[in-house]
This record gives structure tokens, C-alpha cells and sequence, in this order.
């Protein structure tokens, strides 16, 4: 019993974190058609930030905001900046200054700041434990699944209950019509390049609430996490980039109480071997999402 509550709080913790950064990527996707290899940088803008900031009076929660902020002004920079001047262009161009713009915030980080691991200001609560049914549990990870359920519940509502989720829904399913239709479509990328950033932005804190550290290369995993999560779920799905995150943490959760200290090295290939076999079954991901149309 006690396994089984330390097991899904686990799942849970793990999948709300891997389930944002999934919405993050797959927003842009589905209106673009192109995956946003910039989108770790993000997270790492939120956790220079907070080292930044981190020596200021200021309360740990005005600094995690500032950080959020930034995060989000990042976010639209990668828009004007990597996008929108080669969106009408080829694919292959899109891709390039998305790399381009990437290497560039991860250079800048090593050349103004430093190429070590960085210290953030946390507050004590993250590492605090509580006890659950006689289980001692961190309170990150509770803090955790409550700013995921929250968060989640809020996306939710947005692109179900406003014009503006409305309005990124109908580009998603097919732009050029809902262009047609009098949606504005710089509005809507650009919105949809700053709701990813909020979510990188939350994503960050929670994801250094367990490292403690920044460092230049710290969005490369949160990335890969949110692109297998994605693949999974389907590219083109919200609830499906939602499922997919808790899939893979499903995975890696039970990879991690399973393998034997010599076999947990090799939990990344365990993993992709099972994300592959689930490809083979459902090579558009488990949710299809709707209809693809003509990239932005």
C-alpha cells in the first residue's frame, strides 16, 4: 500500500511537469507545423533570471513572477526574432533560425553569465517533506501537481471559454480559413509564442525546484521530454500532449522502481525502446488531433 501512494504521487508529480512542458511545444505546433526547438531556452531564461534576481530583497514570489515574465518576452522574441521573418519561407529556413535562435540565448548565457552551474533561490518549503499515509513525501512534489492541476484547469478553460482560445483552435485546425474568417493571425501566433513561455516559465521554477541550478544547457532535456511526450500524444493534440507527459512519466517512474542500480544508466533506452513500440502501433500518436492544413 505504502508503495502504491509513494508510486502515484510520484507519476503524478512527474507527469504535471512533463505534461506542461508537452502543451508548451505542441501550442505552436499546431498552429505552425513546426516544432520550436528554442523552447528549452526558455526555461533556462527563467532560471538565469531567478539567479539574477536572486540577491534583490524582493519576495520569492515577485522573483519567480519576474521570472515568469521573462520567460514569456522571451517567448515572443522567439517569435519575431527565429519566426515570423521566414515563416512565409521554406520549411528547412523556419528550422534553421529556430536552431539559430537557440545556440544564440544559449551562447549569451555562457558568455555574460557563465558556463557553470548556477545557483536559484528557492524557498524552504521545496525542501521540506510532509508525511502521507505514514510516507514521507517533498513538498515539491505536491507543489507540483497543485500548479499543474491549476495550470491545466486554466488552459483548459482558456481555449474552451474565450475568443482567444476559440480563435488559436480554428488556426490550429485549419489557418488559412480561419484567416479568411477575419482571425487575426499574428494575434494568434503571437499569443500562442507567449502562453508556451508561461508554461516554459512555471515549468522552470518547478523543474529547479528539484536541481536547484541553472546552467546554459539545462532546456536540452525538458525539450526532449516535451518532444517524446508530444510524439506520443499526438503532435497535433492538446489532450493528447497532456496524456502523453503523464504516459512517459508512467514509464520512467516505473523504470526508475523496477531496474537494478546497474540497469538504471540504461533507463533512456528502456524508455525510447517503449516509445517506439508504442509508434509502431500508433505511428500519428495516441489522439489525432484535428485536421493539419496548409503550415502557417
Amino acid at each position: 500500500m505504502d508503495f502504491a501512494i509513494q508510486f502515484v504521487i510520484n507519476v503524478l508529480s512527474l507527469g504535471g511537469a512533463y505534461a506542461l512542458m508537452a502543451l508548451g511545444l505542441v501550442l505552436v505546433y499546431g498552429i505552425l507545423k513546426l516544432v520550436n526547438f528554442a523552447y528549452g531556452e526558455l526555461i533556462m531564461v527563467a532560471g538565469y533570471t531567478m539567479h539574477l534576481v536572486g540577491g534583490s530583497p524582493l519576495p520569492w514570489l515577485v522573483m519567480a513572477a519576474v521570472a515568469v515574465v521573462m520567460a514569456i518576452l522571451a517567448g515572443l522574441a522567439t517569435d519575431y526574432v527565429a519566426f515570423r521573418p521566414v515563416r512565409a519561407k521554406s520549411v528547412t529556413a523556419v528550422l534553421i533560425t529556430s536552431f539559430a535562435f537557440s545556440t544564440l540565448l544559449q551562447n549569451a548565457a555562457l558568455l555574460f553569465i557563465s558556463p557553470r552551474p548556477r545557483s536559484v533561490p528557492l524557498p524552504e518549503i521545496f525542501s521540506q517533506s510532509v508525511v502521507i499515509a505514514g510516507i514521507p513525501t517533498p513538498m515539491r512534489d505536491l507543489i507540483t501537481i497543485v500548479a499543474a492541476v491549476a495550470l491545466l484547469g486554466l488552459f483548459a478553460f482558456l481555449m474552451q471559454r474565450t475568443v482567444l482560445g476559440i480563435a488559436m483552435r480554428a488556426a490550429a485546425t485549419n489557418f488559412t480559413m480561419a484567416r479568411m474568417l477575419g482571425v487575426p493571425a499574428n494575434l494568434v501566433i503571437s499569443s500562442a509564442f507567449a502562453i508556451s513561455g508561461f508554461l516554459a516559465g512555471v515549468v522552470g521554477l518547478l523543474w529547479m525546484g528539484r536541481i536547484g541550478t541553472v546552467a546554459p544547457g539545462i532546456g536540452l532535456e525538458p525539450l526532449l521530454i516535451a518532444f517524446i511526450a508530444t510524439v506520443i500524444g499526438g503532435m497535433r493534440s492538446l489532450p493528447g500532449a497532456v496524456i502523453g507527459g503523464f504516459i512517459l512519466a508512467f514509464i520512467d517512474t516505473t523504470l526508475n522502481y523496477t531496474l537494478s542500480q546497474d540497469l538504471l544508466k540504461f533507463r533512456d533506452a528502456f524508455t525510447f525502446s517503449l516509445v517506439i513500440l508504442i509508434l509502431l502501433w500508433r505511428p500519428e500518436g495516441l489522439m489525432k488531433g484535428p485536421a493539419s492544413g496548409q503550415r502557417t
